[in-house]
């Protein structure tokens, strides 16, 4: 490329303009049934991104060069977006509703690939993504100039997993002082004496980029090879919210004293805060099969949560849930399931029915302004989309719902907000339960409008 046009390029991508490759060799799978013929995924784009592309076609032929061809690297793919830190978990300037009508994919850009089974991210004030991977390691993909998957692990736990289950390394979480005291949680699944799967929380601490120091917060979390729960995340409270599943036995989710099928809450030393509704139990609400997503209203501070329900023959199938949690809730599993309204028990917002398997996981608002703030997001596994929702102003109708990025990238296993409005989502096709592409799983950078 001629230098004019080569410093006419840095000038657009320093402004904020990006250009990502179309991310091909997406799948369907309706149902997890056979592999239909592999077609490209598109790549939406918003008029900026056009008109920035169109200009970067312009430079190429002034210069007389034609652009190099893509290539797919199963490993790494370094495409640096811009970032400027954690997003907020409130606003100071709430929005009556957001929009109750479609919302726009405008663009699909892919950060990093060659990842294995990513669980879940966060976001460092510096613009490390800090990603766990379920067969225990946590990788580190730097957002910003210079951004991409780091090779090395920042850290390697001792996590039991397995091909076809559930367990592994799972959630994680940065304390909200982690620019002072560079704290990391960590949830993650081993083998306990006599073979039993158990999990616990641990806090590791970065030090010159890499975790060290870990120290168990929470251990003797029953377990199995599925329903692990595995979600952290710091409320608004500040205080450490942890899910878990019932460990494949329904009767934990209605034992008070077991930690299984639950939402605890905890201080950040693992002591129990002093307002959790049982004193002395870190138990915050309880019947619950498998947490996989939580997520706090920007304007009201409700807690949402993501449930899987079960995956039988009908009709005892299926159920995935949405809730507004509250403190001492009981949600019913294994009781009831769906919307029975039984007063013993709290019903969900809504529910996937006895015919459709969501198999919900990581879960966000949108809580930047816009005409979207305010909707609530989350990744479907088996679904294979991103969902969204939008609650009326009681927190609790659903007012409308839709389906984004249905079948285009298969497994959806996390969503995540940054700071410029736009969501990172995970996939999950590496997770022994999907039918991966060369460069699965990845991280994508969605821009909705």
């Amino acid at each position: 490329m001629a230098p004019r046009a080569l410093s006419q390029l840095r000038s657009l991508r320093s402004a904020g303009v990006f250009f990502a490759r179309p991310l091909v060799g997406s799948r369907w799978i309706p149902g997890q049934g056979p592999l239909a013929q592999k077609t490209p995924t598109l790549l939406i784009a918003s008029p900026r991104v056009i008109r920035g592309a169109l200009t970067l076609i312009a430079l190429l032929l002034l210069s007389c060069v034609a652009p190099p061809a893509s290539t797919t690297s199963p490993r790494i793919t370094n495409i640096p977006i811009p970032t400027s830190g954690a997003p907020s978990t409130a606003s100071t300037t709430p929005t009556a509703s957001p929009r109750i009508g479609p919302a726009v994919v405008e663009n699909v850009q892919l950060v990093a690939s060659g990842l294995r089974a990513p669980w879940a991210v966060d976001l460092a004030p510096d613009g490390r993504l800090f990603v766990t991977e379920r067969p225990g390691r946590v990788r580190i993909v730097q957002l910003g100039p210079g951004g991409g998957l780091r090779p090395d692990p920042w850290a390697t736990l001792p996590a039991s997993t397995s091909v076809d289950g559930e367990k592994g390394l799972l959630g994680i979480a940065l304390d909200p002082e982690f620019a002072s005291n560079g704290f990391v949680y960590l949830y993650y699944s081993y083998t306990a004496r006599g073979g039993a799967t158990r999990n616990k929380v641990v806090r590791m601490r970065d030090q010159n980029g890499l975790g060290t120091e870990e120290t168990i917060v929470l251990d003797g979390i029953l377990g199995n090879n599925d329903h692990d729960g595995g979600r952290l995340k710091f409320g608004p409270d500040g205080k450490l919210y942890v899910t878990t599943g019932d460990a494949e036995n329904g009767a934990n989710a209605q034992d008070p004293t077991a930690l299984a099928g639950k939402i605890l809450r905890l201080n950040r030393d693992g002591s129990i805060p002093t307002d959790n509704p049982t004193p002395g139990s870190p138990v915050w609400s309880l019947g619950h099969r498998n947490v996989q997503g939580i997520a706090w209203h920007p304007d009201t501070g409700a807690l949402y949560e993501t449930e899987h329900g079960p995956s039988n023959l009908f009709p005892d199938c299926c159920n995935d849930e949405v809730n507004l949690i509250v403190p001492g809730g009981n949600y019913g599993w294994p009781t009831v399931r769906g919307a029975p309204g039984d007063p013993r028990f709290r019903d969900p917002l809504i529910d996937s029915g006895r015919a459709e398997t969501w198999a919900p996981s990581g879960a966000t608002f949108a809580t930047k302004p816009g005409p979207l703030r305010g909707s609530f997001l989350f990744a479907a596994l088996r679904g294979q989309h991103l969902h969204r929702v939008v609650f009326g102003p009681d927190g609790r109708t659903v007012v409308f719902q839709e389906k984004l990025l249905t079948n285009r990238y298969g497994r959806l296993r996390d969503v995540f907000e940054i700071a410029s409005g736009e969501f990172l989502v995970l996939t999950s096709n590496r997770d022994g339960r999907g039918v991966p592409t060369a460069d699965d799983d990845r991280v994508l950078l969605v821009t909705l409008g």
